[in-house]
């Protein structure tokens, strides 16, 4: 509203009304903005005439707002700051840095677990690694440097500095690890920060790992650095059998690690007698008599050599001649014979573990093939046994599922069962809406069976006892005079023989022959397996009987058919089997 029409308002003594207030004040907004409009168009006028021409904002389109406030620069705090002869000093955390990477990122975030499971955690695996890395460092260098001469003056820094790194590890593991370890008490699983550690402090192992880390290194102030002086670290022998189950409970050829093992402690034998050789003839003299070292090449091989020759009694050695030398050489006999001899104990023990399996298979397969000499069985048949045999053993790695399962308890053998044959069987369509424990009561039921190409299945009058899923390959339905003409095939996933086990009376007869068009692999049901399970499951027993009644036909004579049958055979379209 102007200021002309208040004073006339006033003037005259009487308010305006609520329009007319309305209508002036939108007057005098259409006003402003045709002004608005105005003054741009004008100012595009000039910038075609002069684009250079600075241009100034006139204040209607600054709508009243005031200037801007300078903005005050906000410091940054410093990260770390000090006075440095009487200057402050500021450090600021860098800004604009590339973004980590995902690995990366996932190491500066991870957290170290308040409770470590040594039985499933790969960690923990790699952690055992690390000690004993370090424990075999101490135990094949501790004698090395104390017989031989390769602790020197000029390198003793080196040898310490790998000594301390090992002693590092082996407190981190008294401190970190072992104390977050869960154990079992009355069969639950402790995960108490204080319960785990009191149970590692009572433990057998906690003093050995404590007397293994015994400083006796002050006593190099007397002596030296002497590497003897470090054997209190071979106690923590603990972690090397340790970290030798967990190994062999992750991998999947286990006796690989053991051969490994096994002939690591036969070199191992070897180094302690050569060191001790070496020793022996420095205290002798080296080179004084043709029995010791003489000094000359790598003194490492060629006492190893001399150990080798010694501990396996190969002989060709030059005879001793002090009685120092007699001495050794008898004790180096002694020992030889008795540690090789446990070797090769030790060493048939894991190669016979290492094939078990492959020799039962053989001593069945030898006693079978003397079975069927001994009756005269004609070749024909042998081959075909010898070829299932060969066969069973490279699909499977053993002749009867059954033979491992049955030394585990129930649970257990559900749940292999589930993670082997549950995703075949549940595509089943027989088996689908029933209940999903009576189908897993049914994995535990199931035989596996390998058939050879054109072996039968079933025969069609023969009493059907079994059902039959098809694991793996193919089968036929197959009829005719000569049983060559295939009327239908049946692959992976399917079941037949179904009918036989839930048809009453005397319905149960096969009506059909059914062979192996390959190697085919089936799953066996037993008819009084499958009765035992649906007794348990009344609603899923009545929809097996439901899905099964289609299937049927009505009973017919025999006459009928076998009459039925003859018409079936003569016809060229292909008939709708009902397989038992």
């Amino acid at each position: 509203m102007s200021e002309s029409n208040q004073t006339l308002n006033l003037s005259e003594g009487r308010p305006l009304s609520a329009a007319s207030v309305g209508s002036v004040v939108i007057q005098d907004r259409l006003n402003d903005l045709v002004k608005l409009f105005k003054g741009r168009t004008e100012r595009q006028k000039d910038r075609l005439v002069d684009p250079d021409e600075s241009e100034e904002e006139s204040p209607s389109e600054k709508k009243d707002e005031a200037p801007p406030a300078e903005k005050e620069e906000e410091e940054e705090e410093p990260v770390f700051q000090f006075e440095l002869l009487g200057h402050p000093v500021k450090f600021y955390a860098p800004t604009n840095l590339p973004p980590l990477r995902s690995w990366l990122r996932s190491i500066l975030e991870y957290r170290f677990p308040s409770s470590i499971d040594p039985f499933t955690d790969l960690i923990y695996v790699l952690w055992l690694f690390l000690v004993v890395a370090a424990w075999n460092w101490n135990v094949w260098l501790i004698p090395v440097r104390w017989a031989f001469p390769y602790q020197t003056p000029e390198n003793i820094h080196l040898w310490l500095l790998a000594d301390y790194t090992c002693d590092l590890i082996y407190v981190l593991d008294i401190l970190v690890f072992q104390p977050r370890l869960q154990f079992v008490r009355g069969g639950d699983i402790v995960c108490d920060k204080k319960d785990m550690r009191e149970n590692y402090m009572s433990t057998e192992r906690f003093k050995m790992d404590v007397i293994s880390l015994f400083p006796m290194e002050i006593f190099y102030y007397f002596t030296g650095v002497n590497s003897l002086l470090r054997f209190p670290r071979l106690l923590k022998y603990s972690a090397f059998f340790e970290f030798n189950d967990r190994i062999e409970a992750v991998m999947k050829k286990a006796y690989i690690y053991r051969v490994i093992r096994t002939s690591t402690y036969l070199l191992y034998s070897l180094h302690i007698n050569a060191c001790l050789f070496y020793w022996g003839s420095d205290y002798e003299g080296l080179g004084s008599t043709k029995w010791v070292y003489n000094g000359k090449g790598f003194a490492y091989i060629r006492c190893y050599y001399f150990a080798v020759k010694t501990l396996i009694t190969i002989g060709g050695l030059p005879d001793p001649t002090t009685v120092f030398e007699i001495c050794f050489q008898l004790i180096n006999y002694f020992v030889g014979v008795f540690a090789f001899s446990i070797m090769i104990g030790q060493m048939r023990d894991v190669v016979g573990a290492a094939t078990a399996g492959e020799n039962y298979y053989r001593a069945c397969m030898d006693s079978t093939v003397k079975y069927m000499n001994s009756y005269k069985i004609p070749k024909e048949v042998q081959n075909r046994i010898k070829t299932w045999y060969d066969y069973t053993w490279k699909s499977q790695g053993m002749l009867d599922e059954q033979e491992l399962l049955v030394q585990l308890p129930a649970k257990m053998r559900l749940d292999i069962a589930v993670d082997v044959n549950y995703a075949i069987v549940s595509k089943v369509a027989l088996f689908q809406g029933c209940d999903r424990q009576m189908v897993f009561d049914m994995l535990t039921r199931l035989k596996s069976v390998v058939y050879l190409p054109g072996d039968f299945v079933c025969k069609k009058g023969e009493i059907g006892r079994e059902m039959y899923i098809i694991k793996q390959g193919e089968v036929q339905v197959v009829g005719g005079p000569d049983l060559q003409t295939v009327f239908v095939t049946i692959r992976a996933g399917s079941v037949f023989g179904e009918i036989s086990l839930l048809a009453g009376g005397g319905g149960n007869r096969r009506t059909a022959n059914v062979k192996a068009h390959g190697f085919a692999n089936l799953f066996i049901l037993d008819k009084k397996d499958l009765a035992e399970i649906l007794v348990h499951y009344p609603e899923s027993q009545k929809l097996l009987r439901k899905k099964s009644r289609p299937r049927t036909k009505p009973s017919l004579k025999p006459e009928q058919n076998q009459e039925q049958g003859k018409s079936q055979t003569s016809t060229k379209t292909r008939p709708k089997l009902n397989l038992k």
